[in-house]
Formats: C-alpha cells, structure tokens, sequence
C-alpha cells in the first residue's frame, strides 16, 4: 500500500518578493510514496488547486468538491505518476487557504489586519517565485535535494517553469501541460473583472470580512467567470445548449430580477450556479484576489532577457502539453514556449491533445495526457524523435483509439 504523509511544516521567516516578511512560514503539503534518493516528482497545483492531488487514504485534509484529489487519475498506484514507483508531493501554495500561510491565516499580533486575528488584506503579495521558494524549502525539509520530474497544470505549469528558470540543477524533467510563460491581454482583462466583482461586494470591507460576512456573491460571480474561461464554445454547447434546467436545480442565491418567472432559467446558468456555490464554501476571497494577481504578474522573461535565456541553463529534458480547444493557454502559446526550451538547449517534445474540453481538459483528458506523462517520466524524451529546430507545430494526440 502506498504510504501517504499529510502535514503541515514550519519553514520559519519567510521574505516575500515584494520585500515583506513573516515570522513563519505555514507549508500544507502531502507526499505519496517512498523516496529513494531519486525519484521525487514534485506535482504543482492549479490556480485554486490543493495539495490533494491523489485520492489515497484518509488524509484529513479537509477538501471537497474540484480541490479533492484533483488528479485521482493520473496520481497513484499503477497510474501514469506511479506512487510505487515516485515520490510524489504535491504543496499548497502561500496565499491560499489549504493549510498553507494566507490572508486566511491567523497572523501574529500586531500583524493582521483589522480585529479578527487573521492576516487580511495585510498578507504580504505574493508570486509565483514565492511558491518556488517556498517548495524548494519544504523539499529541503523532506530531504529531497534533487527532483526527477517537476510537473504541473495551467498555473501549476507556470510554477514547473520557475523552478527549471530559478533552480536549473534540481531539475531532471520538466512538464508544463496546459501553461505558458505568461498570460495574454484577454485573460488578464478578464481576472481583472473577477477581482472586481469581489471587491464590489456590499461585505467585502477592504477585505476585513473574517468577523463577519465573507464576500459570497462577488466570489461567486468571479468563480462563474472563471468557469466560462476554463470552457470552450463547443464544450459550452454540448453540455448545456438552450435547454432549461429542472425546475428542482439548486444554486448560488444571487437576487432574483424582475423578469424571472417569464423567462427560462437554463442549463448553462445552473451549472454557473452550481459551481459558484461550491466553490463559496470552500474558498477564501482574498486568496482569490491574491492568486490571481500572482498568476497574472508572471512573466518568465522578467528581468532575464528572454523565454529562452530564462531556461538557457536548464540541462535536463521538457514535454509541453497544449489542447486544441484551450483558448486560456493556448496551443500558440505553447509552440512559443517549446521554441524558448529549444533555442536554450533543452531536448523538449510539444504534444498536442485534440479536445474541445476548453482549458480544463489538463484535467479532464486524462487517458490522453496519463500516457504522455507516464513515458516521459520513465524516458525523458529518448523514446521519441528528437525535435529539431524549426519543427514548431508538435505532435498531434487525439482522443480516437
């Protein structure tokens, strides 16, 4: 049976990027596996991803709906990352609310913001070079010094870069799968909606809510958003349509207009509803807020040139995975970060998955991407045919048998 740790560990004063410090750093994180030396595969979560990321034994971790064992199917005995083979761990990024350090942590005295003892708004910004720093330092912690394999989804695959940019020599493969080296000008105007519909919440209380009120409908309505961008037109279409919902459909309890009980209440809209109130119950808003500024202000060519001058001194192997309906991340964007792997040196391969999945099909496709992962973590890219320079549209992987 696969031996499953889930704790949480101080990493002690910890100095955010922006300059700030904290007395301690809280890391929430779980391990799959046995390490041997050798075999540690570091998986980084999604934007409101968590730690538990394969569905093995009572971890108590507390998840439910879309953060609960988020990638069951491709994490776990026998599977594409084998937790009999790789020592799987998977950490809770700062500024979340999963257990690690966030707006939602209890902050010393003096520190917090407002009266309700947790950080706040006072929470210093994180970035994604803070997630790396803070993984690097919970992997020194668990005695891992080197990673065979650093893997990760949307802007977990933004975290997998920082690593092979900041830490080149503690990296034998890399595998950015739905990501990019940074978002594009739509998708940032798009978070920047959602932050406002957080931030024009009647409780949102410059973010001191803790004593009170969270702010659920404008955390609601940003999540919806956020749905509409992880879905494609055709996906959209096929699950919903025009049809109307059942007349039963439970949702989010946003104020009803006028019109209402002349007009259809349809799929589409219960399924936002839905979600929307799963994802209240399980979310903080803040870390919303302070997730997506993260997310959004990266960009791997910041103060190192370029794309591929920022991956130059990466000596290990890459596969970059694209999905033909993913309009978030697309398969552009990742043609141009398999070019930046290759002009820098890296032996990289570019699978491309059909799906009309939208930008969820990371996790949703997984008889398609567990094979691929699988291969590489095994192989690297020695059983596949070495790309050569110029060689820019990858490999098509589609869903037919």
């Amino acid at each position: 049976m696969t031996q499953v740790t889930a704790e949480t560990v101080s990493l002690g004063e910890f100095t955010f990027e922006c300059g700030e410090t904290i007395p301690d750093l809280q890391i929430a994180y779980e391990a799959y596996g046995e390490f041997d030396g050798e075999n540690a595969v570091l998986v980084c979560h999604a934007l409101t991803g968590s730690q538990n990321v394969a569905e093995l034994g009572d971890t108590e971790s507390g998840q439910d709906g879309q953060a609960a064992a988020w990638w069951h199917e491709i994490v776990g005995p026998g599977k594409a990352i084998d937790t009999d083979d790789y020592y799987v761990v998977c950490a809770n990024v700062p500024g979340s609310c999963y257990g690690s350090s966030g707006p939602a942590s209890p902050a010393p005295e003096g520190r917090g913001a407002g009266d309700h003892g947790r950080w706040g708004p006072a929470f210093p910004a994180v970035t994604v070079g803070d997630w790396t720093r803070a993984q690097r330092r919970l992997l020194d912690v668990l005695g891992v010094d080197r990673l065979r394999a650093v893997v990760g989804g949307s802007v977990g695959g933004m975290n997998a870069l920082e690593w092979v940019a900041r830490y080149p020599e503690d990296v034998e493969l890399v595998a950015p799968i739905a990501s990019a080296p940074r978002l594009d000008t739509q998708c940032l105007g798009l978070d920047a909606v959602a932050r406002r519909a957080i931030r024009s919440d009647a409780n949102w209380n410059g973010g001191n809510y803790y004593d009170g009120q969270p702010p659920r409908d404008g955390l609601a309505l940003a999540r919806q958003l956020g749905h509409i961008m992880y879905l494609s037109k055709e996906s959209m279409d096929r699950k919903f349509g025009r049809e109307e919902a059942d007349s039963d459909a439970e949702g989010h309890e946003f104020p009803a207009d006028p019109a209402r009980e002349r007009f259809a209440y349809r799929d589409v809209e219960s399924y936002l509803d839905y979600q929307a109130a799963s994802f209240v119950r399980r979310f903080d808003a803040n870390s919303y807020l302070y997730l997506t500024r993260a997310m959004d202000a990266y960009d791997l060519a910041e103060d190192r040139g370029s794309a591929a001058e920022a991956l130059a001194e990466f000596d290990g192997e890459a596969l970059v995975v694209s999905f033909t309906g993913d309009w978030h991340f697309t398969v552009e964007q990742a043609e141009h970060l398999t070019a930046a792997f290759r002009e820098g040196g890296t032996a990289v391969r570019h699978r491309v998955v059909e799906s009309d999945h939208g930008h969820d099909a990371f996790l949703v496709e997984t008889e398609q991407v567990g094979p691929l992962l699988a291969e590489f973590l095994a192989d690297g890219t020695a059983s596949e045919r070495r790309c050569v320079a110029g060689d820019s549209q990858g490999d098509r992987h589609d869903q037919s048998p």
